[in-house]
């Protein structure tokens, strides 16, 4: 009798002796475990017993306290449903007060799930309160904490409470902490969805003209997120008037953080205002973030350079964004070009045939010869946005020379950059140019110095046979790794077994067994014994491929001859394959 009496208090001993132990993996497996703990104990007790426990044990390393924060997030169910909710917000105040700030952002992302399922008069008299206590808190961490409840907290409230938050909210963006304001910055598009229209207008606008004045950059440049998030709220007339004067002063702030931070939200921000100030004020602000003398503002900015035009027409591209991205093509620092080059291709649609002959194409040559093999990697892999608009004829002449010497790149990445866009440039263009172009380079690749090179050059040829046909293959490719399979260097040998086991799939039976087979048997008698486990390995894929009578009469007796070799690795595989024959066989019978 006495041991069912304890049993139900073993879990919490269990529990308290596991926290208080000096191994930290222990208590931090006994903290993930809470919620087996807490359903041993039932909710009564877990109410009673286990929360306020972990309310006194606040003080612990930072993996544990995260772990905690993260666990009484959803641990409404255990401690009776929602009605009960606000039990769980004592030890998440204590959590939301400590010094490490992923500690703090977890507790305060609890709060909020749980804060949102609370009936509104538990949210009155209990989570409105933690959060007033937060705000007041004489350790800037817990004020820092507060700023992130605050939307949580408004709504369901009394107009006298909603005021008291307001003007709690309002003071935070005045802390003499500078971690509190740009806590209370980063937050304030959160709670301007909760704020009723006619304080959003006064109020809210008030707090955020105090931050945009601020005189840590830090905190001007996330007030800067908060021009985009207030100006979808406010109507079109008030954000012309409110935030396009914020966001033109960002543009030349004297920080560069701040003006990468407009670059890097342009487009939100033009969203926000509208097109007609888009084009009358932001275009000059964007122009001049496309000019900045900090580099990192120019990546920025380059990177959304297709983007921003697809909010203007043609001509004001042409005129006012063009003249920058032909500077910026040519720019000192590698990087900007190489935000250039990864979106400049997307531009083509925009401006149209003549346009992009007339004025891209010019920037997409001096880009492909870049120094930088990113800049050209970055201009290959968008080659097709390029083809819709002015045709393969056009592109052919002038940027396949291009391609052709990027393919003998010193880089090896270009040189996989451009193998895996030939099938696509191969469908484009057709096979008599691919033949005359191309083809003599999709087999010079098979015998790269880089593995990775020599692997996607196989690829490549399988998916060049699955594009212009078994027949084409036979008479272009074929051949060239048949004799590859002669070559006196084994790594050749290999490529030349790895492009057979893709090719045969796509070149059907009757190739594999006239061309392939013969071939891949004369190899098992190599003197490497890589090449012969590779055989073992091949052969076993050509099982489903050909007919049984081949693999009875062929196959079974090349794997047979492996499988006596002097290696163990040859032994091995050749063993696996026959296994794998007489699967076969038993499947079909």
């Amino acid at each position: 009798m006495a041991m069912v009496v304890d049993e139900p208090l073993y879990p919490i001993a269990l529990l308290i002796d596991e926290l208080k132990n000096d191994d930290i993996q222990l208590r931090l497996n006994s903290i993930r475990r809470l919620s087996t703990i807490a359903r041993a104990l039932g909710e009564e007790r877990t109410r009673k017993e286990l929360i306020p426990f972990l309310s006194e044990n606040s003080d612990d390393d930072d993996e544990v306290l995260l772990a905690m924060a993260e666990e009484l997030g959803v641990f409404i169910p255990f401690v009776g449903g929602v009605e009960h909710a606000h039990v769980l917000l004592p030890p998440l105040e204590s959590l939301c007060t400590v010094e490490e700030t992923s500690v703090r952002e977890k507790a305060v992302d609890s709060l909020c799930k749980i804060g949102s399922q609370m009936k509104e008069s538990d949210l009155v008299d209990s989570f409105v309160p933690l959060v007033k206590r937060l705000a007041a808190g004489e350790w800037f961490a817990a004020r820092v904490s507060a700023c992130g409840l605050f939307h949580v907290a408004y709504q369901g409230c009394t107009d006298v409470l909603k005021a008291e938050l307001r003007s709690s909210y309002s003071q935070l963006c005045q802390d003499d902490m500078p971690m509190v304001r740009r806590a209370a910055a980063s937050n304030l598009g959160k709670f301007a969805t909760t704020v009723e229209s006619t304080f959003l207008k006064t109020e809210i606008m008030a707090m955020f003209d105090h931050l945009t004045k601020d005189e840590q950059d830090s905190v001007r440049l996330l007030a800067v997120e908060g021009c985009a998030a207030l100006g979808k709220l406010l109507e079109p007339q008030d954000c012309v008037a409110r935030i396009l004067p914020v966001i033109v002063n960002f543009s030349q702030d004297k920080s560069w953080r701040v003006r990468y931070m407009v670059a890097n939200q342009l487009y939100e921000l033009c969203e926000a205002v509208g097109p007609d100030c888009t084009k009358t004020d932001l275009v000059p602000a964007y122009v001049r973030l496309l000019r900045d003398n900090e580099a990192e503002v120019r990546i920025a900015a380059a990177g959304k350079v297709t983007k921003f035009c697809q909010l203007l027409n043609p001509e004001l591209a042409i005129q006012h964004i063009l003249p920058c991205v032909k500077e910026l093509s040519s720019d000192s620092s590698q990087h900007v070009r190489s935000a250039l080059a990864s979106v400049i291709m997307g531009m083509a649609p925009i401006l149209g045939k003549d346009s992009t002959i007339e004025h891209l194409l010019p920037i997409f040559l001096s880009l492909l010869k870049d120094e930088f093999p990113d800049v050209r990697l970055n201009i290959i892999s968008k080659l097709d946005q390029v083809n819709q608009v002015i045709g393969i004829d056009l592109l052919s002449q002038s940027l396949l020379p291009a391609i052709v010497e990027l393919a003998e790149d010193r880089h090896w990445r270009v040189r996989l950059a451009i193998i895996e866009y030939v099938p696509l440039l191969a469908s484009q263009l057709g096979i008599g140019f691919f033949d005359d172009k191309l083809g003599a380079l999709c087999m010079q690749w098979m015998q790269d110095k880089v593995y990775s090179i020599r692997e996607a050059a196989a690829n490549n040829l399988k998916r060049l046979a699955e594009e212009f046909g078994s027949e084409w293959a036979m008479q272009h490719i074929v051949p060239q790794v048949l004799d590859m399979v002669n070559n006196p260097h084994y790594l050749h040998r290999m490529m030349a077994l790895r492009a057979i086991s893709l090719m045969a799939p796509v070149m059907g039976s009757e190739i594999t067994c006239s061309k392939f087979l013969p071939v891949v048997v004369e190899a098992s008698k190599d003197r490497v014994p890589n090449i012969k486990f590779n055989v073992a390995k091949l052969l076993q894929s050509l099982i489903p491929i050909v007919d049984q009578s081949v693999v009875d009469k062929t196959i079974r007796q090349c794997l047979v001859d492996l499988s006596e070799d002097p290696d163990v690795d040859v032994r091995y595989f050749a063993n696996q394959a026959l296994r794998s024959i007489d699967a076969a066989a038993v499947a079909q019978s």
